[in-house]
């Protein structure tokens, strides 16, 4: 956690522990500029995006001042949507949907991850997804994406009944408990997954990216290793202000994901002090985190197979239906 510093129109302003700003809804300086733009991220890959596109000042025509603030689980993500306290953030596209069908007027601007989830295992310990039968499985967040993910994918492999799963608070316990051999394997989201396998190597414990989560959801819905896990949502308040923002903000952040993909390095660096995690870690779990900057429309299809795959578990999960076409802000 560090300490934000004020700075004019041309620099900017990177708050992991920024209390809740919004934007402000008047006083725009222009048809596309705003005095203040509060963006927020998980503690995940997509955040070394924002990072970027702060420190890199690609926002700063956006508004006058800029900020960045990470949200560390999804319920606080929840309360800073529900109480107004957050405008702008990534966040789970099932999360976000959710949110749409209940009325709440969250807008999925993009996806920027097409899936950094894997389950992790000690080394040859677990050859496929198949052999979790019997075995026990860590997964973060209960009630979350990562869990919906992994319970659609085990039933769709017919070991739903067959795996004990150990609910757990954050992907930093999961991957603390297997590190300490109580349990068989865990799912862990990047970065987490690559502090795992650094910790494990400094532990003397050989840990692998047992199983791609991504390419096991390709199998199940033919449409590719891509699961549209997260993306860019704006509340209905941000949309009516400052609608006017809202395709700029996609087009930095396109320019942002592909300066991070050319160069995980100099993004990691930007990154490190907002997600609390060294840079060369950060710089080596980019590969993995599946970064990109894909409009929600142009995303549709991809978004529409995991929800309705991710729904047959628990219809309520998505408010009981797809979310319709006012769901998609680009």
């Amino acid at each position: 956690m560090f300490t934000n510093t004020r700075h004019n129109r041309r620099t900017v302003l990177i708050g992991f522990g920024a209390g809740a700003m919004t934007l402000a809804a008047p006083a725009i300086l222009s048809a596309q500029t705003a005095p203040r733009l509060a963006v927020y991220g998980p503690p995940a890959g997509p955040t070394i995006t924002l990072a970027h596109a702060v420190a890199s000042q690609a926002l700063a025509e956006l508004a006058g001042e800029v900020s960045l603030t990470v949200w560390r689980t999804p319920d606080e993500l929840r309360a800073g949507l529900t109480s107004g306290a957050i405008d702008v953030s990534v966040v789970p596209t099932q999360a976000a949907a959710n949110l749409y069908t209940r009325g709440m007027g969250l807008r999925l601007v993009n996806v920027m991850t097409n899936g950094l989830l894997y389950i992790l295992a000690r080394d040859g310990e677990l050859p496929d997804i198949a052999a979790l039968a019997g075995k026990v499985l860590a997964v973060p967040f209960p009630n979350d994406t990562p869990d919906f993910i992994t319970r659609a994918l085990l039933a769709e492999h017919g070991i739903a009944g067959e795996v004990t799963l150990a609910a757990t608070g954050s992907p930093m316990e999961a991957a603390q408990m297997l590190l300490a051999g109580r349990i068989d394997a865990a799912v862990l989201s990047e970065p987490v997954a690559s502090a795992a396998i650094l910790r494990g190597r400094e532990a003397g414990v050989s840990l692998t990216r047992a199983v791609d989560l991504q390419a096991e959801w390709g199998g199940v819905t033919g449409l590719g290793p891509v699961v549209p896990q997260a993306g860019l949502a704006v509340t209905q308040g941000f949309s009516q202000a400052h609608g006017g923002l809202i395709a700029p903000l996609h087009a930095a952040l396109e320019q942002a994901t592909a300066a991070v993909l050319a160069d995980p390095q100099t993004a990691a660096a930007q990154a490190a002090e907002a997600l609390g995690l060294p840079a060369p870690l950060l710089a080596a779990s980019i590969p993995f985190a599946n970064l990109t900057a894909t409009p929600a429309s142009v995303a549709r299809p991809t978004l529409e197979a995991m929800f309705t795959l991710m729904a047959t578990q628990d219809p309520a999960i998505l408010g009981g239906q797809l979310p319709d076409d006012g769901f998609y802000a680009l």
